[in-house]
């Protein structure tokens, strides 16, 4: 199937028009997220970001259901998740019951639509590694960790969203260049569902007009990057990307995760704790803007993800791509252990050419 635009300019009016409708909706239901303590936005902004690229995504994929396999599956699975989702961005439920839905899926996605991590590929320069019955459990894992990669990014104004289109736009080039366009065209179709989302969680249409991804979206959008990564990563007619790529296209939110989880176990921490000290709020503690944090984090990613499609594209040895983004992994780790001396620093040198400025002025 080739690309229809006659049809993505339909799917983006459909998809304004939901959030349209939707943010009427949360008011009237009180689906809506008020400043608190972690929250520093002003006023009730509607949490229905997720809702609507997900219903957006459902009609696109019933007009469109031959894209990928086990649709069905996938639609149920998304479905799904958007009620959690919401229900908990309404009551605040128990992240126990979010991980329980989330492995359940996983288990769903594996039993029913036989779409697993079987293998890892030669990232030890010794053959490709097959999982095994080892693959069941840690696609498991894959799965809940991309959710939840992505819902913890979903700290500032358009980072989920723009996080998410480097990702889907790494996979639709991919997909492109190996003739693969089913995959290609969802991909593409979820950076079209996703960009009146975009518009409005920045302020660009107003405001008051402001919306957020909320759980439900987040969620909606981890599970299907890691459904997209796995369809065209592992064994199938559509697998033509090594593994290895696939983390270059999500590296920032696996990064981000990994890092700071591991640095609230180091504490003594539960590694669910929610905290101030993401990569984003790192740099808005150095003195960036929002806008300017956005802008960094999501040209990072751009480059990251453009290494990955540049060494898949090259034929860079698996190996090589693996150490490399153990390397930049390691670095990052490394650097948010030491993130308050790297601030005290760092704002010191901003106060010691304040003067400077001021007798330039």
């Amino acid at each position: 199937m080739f690309f229809s635009a006659t049809d993505l300019v339909a799917l983006l009016v459909l998809s304004t028009c939901v959030l349209f409708l939707m943010r009427r909706f949360a008011r009237v239901v009180g689906l809506v997220d008020k400043p608190n303590a972690r929250k520093l936005h002003s006023g009730s902004v509607p949490l229905v970001g997720g809702i609507s690229i997900c219903l957006s995504l459902l009609f696109f994929l019933w007009n469109n259901a031959d894209l990928i396999p086990h649709t069905e599956l996938y639609s149920v699975s998304i479905l799904v998740l958007v009620i959690i989702g919401a229900l908990d961005d309404r009551f605040d439920i128990s992240y126990k019951i979010r991980f329980l839905i989330q492995a359940l899926l996983s288990i769903a996605m594996i039993e029913v639509g036989n779409i697993e991590l079987s293998t890892i590929g030669n990232i030890l320069d010794t053959g490709d590694i097959d999982l095994g019955i080892t693959g069941y459990i840690i696609t498991i894992l894959a799965v809940v960790g991309a959710i939840n990669a992505f819902n913890m990014v979903d700290g500032i104004d358009g980072l989920l969203g723009g996080l998410s289109v480097v990702t889907f736009a790494g996979v639709a080039f991919m997909m492109t260049t190996v003739n693969h366009y089913d995959l290609a065209y969802l991909s593409t179709a979820m950076i079209v569902i996703m960009a009146p989302y975009i518009l409005f969680n920045l302020g660009l249409l107003g405001r008051k007009r402001k919306v957020f991804m909320g759980d439900a979206g987040s969620m909606v959008i981890g599970f299907t990057i890691v459904w997209f990564l796995l369809l065209s990563s592992q064994t199938g007619q559509q697998a033509s990307i090594r593994p290895v790529t696939c983390l270059w296209l999500i590296a920032i939110p696996l990064m981000d995760m990994a890092a700071i989880m591991i640095r609230r176990i180091r504490r003594g921490h539960s590694p669910f704790r929610p905290d101030r000290e993401h990569l984003h709020h790192i740099f808005q503690r150095l003195g960036l803007s929002s806008t300017q944090t956005l802008l960094l984090i999501c040209t990072v990613a751009t480059l990251f993800a453009g290494f990955g499609i540049y060494g898949e594209l090259t034929g860079i040895s698996e190996s090589i791509m693996f150490v490399s983004f153990i390397f930049c992994f390691a670095v990052y780790a490394v650097l948010l252990s030491y993130v308050w001396r790297i601030t005290r620093f760092v704002r010191s040198l901003r106060k010691q050419d304040k003067p400077e400025h001021a007798l330039n002025g």
